[in-house]
């Protein structure tokens, strides 16, 4: 009996939430819709513009976030990232403690705890600034392998690729899985982020993943391809089970190279998207780690991520523990 169902690695950020419109945007210059990588420096300044805005602060990163959501489904998990001991780091680490998730990776005395402004537009469009910070100091000396070896999934995100410490983190992550036994699952992030490391993705893909987590983008960024079923086929034939989200159409799950539909949820009051994608994959998760088949984790995953679309930011207000039964009835 594992301890904890999800061992979570990435970059730890304090999301910095703002609501803002598209003349807002075009002014500060950036690319509506993507994530960008920014220097302290252009953070500062975008902090700066952002002074008369209302800001909400959350303890994020991507896998941060699936963990978060995997606690609210009533999963257990421990996750690892890199905060220095400053006011940020010591709100990052209180507050992942309140959403229910073991952090215990010791804090640096120097540098700045990365954040991330996430800049949401009307149209629930989220755009995304993030200064990476200390987090990208992450090392394999900060992997808690007795703690890894206690958990039934490791789960690692797609953005630790762009540093090659944390790359290197991930590596041992993964190789010491396999030997443990702990199955491998890894999110592919951002299609720009698989452009990056493409052929990098594709290795680890068919080396050490039992589980990959993306979406349509994603996928058609890592099989060179304009059409999604195809390109689902080329990452299905590389690893044993496939998640594909597409927004809200629902779902694609891969079993063996077995591919099936799995329909959505409607969302009432779509607000933000941001972390989508992640709550999908906490959902996805809870249901691997509680003897879901394939089709009720996928149906899980869905209705989470349903649920964070008609939220400001990336957390759940609602509780979903325990009712897994109520909302998705007889699924298989």
């Amino acid at each position: 009996m594992k301890h904890y169902d999800v061992f979570g690695i990435g970059n730890a950020l304090v999301d910095i939430l703002v609501l803002t419109d598209d003349p807002f945007l075009k002014d500060l210059g950036w690319t509506k819709g993507i994530m960008t990588l920014v220097d302290s420096l252009t953070q500062g300044k975008v902090l700066t513009a952002l002074d008369g805005h209302k800001k909400e602060l959350r303890s994020g990163g991507s896998a941060a976030n699936t963990m978060i959501a995997l606690a609210n489904s009533g999963g257990t998990g421990t996750y690892t990232g890199k905060v220095s001991e400053d006011t940020y780091g010591e709100f990052y680490k209180q507050d992942m403690e309140n959403a229910g998730i073991l952090f215990e990776v010791p804090p640096v005395t120097n540098g700045h705890t990365g954040t991330c402004v996430i800049l949401t537009t009307p149209d629930a469009e989220r755009t995304m600034l993030t200064h990476l910070g200390i987090s990208s100091t992450l090392t394999k000396q900060d992997i808690d392998l007795t703690r890894l070896k206690a958990s039934s999934y490791s789960y690692l995100e797609g953005y630790l690729w762009d540093v090659p410490s944390t790359k290197e983190a991930c590596i041992l992550t993964m190789e010491e899985s396999k030997k443990a036994g702990v199955k491998v699952a890894f999110t592919y992030s951002d299609p720009f982020c698989v452009n990056r490391s493409r052929e990098d993705f594709i290795k680890l893909t068919k080396e050490y993943c039992d589980v990959v987590f993306c979406n349509v983008d994603e996928v058609k960024a890592l099989a060179g391809s304009e059409s999604k079923e195809e390109a689902l086929k080329f990452v299905a034939s590389l690893c044993p089970t496939v998640f594909m989200t597409d927004s809200s159409n629902g779902a694609f799950v891969s079993e063996q190279g077995s591919i099936r539909h799995v329909g959505g949820f409607p969302a009432q009051n779509l607000l933000d998207t941001t972390g989508a994608g992640d709550s999908f994959a906490a959902g996805a998760l809870y249901g691997l780690t509680h003897g879901f088949s394939l089709e009720r984790s996928t149906k899980w995953g869905n209705y989470v991520a349903s649920r964070i679309v008609q939220e400001i930011g990336p957390r759940l207000t609602v509780r979903l523990m325990g009712r897994q039964e109520e909302i998705l009835g007889n699924v298989s």
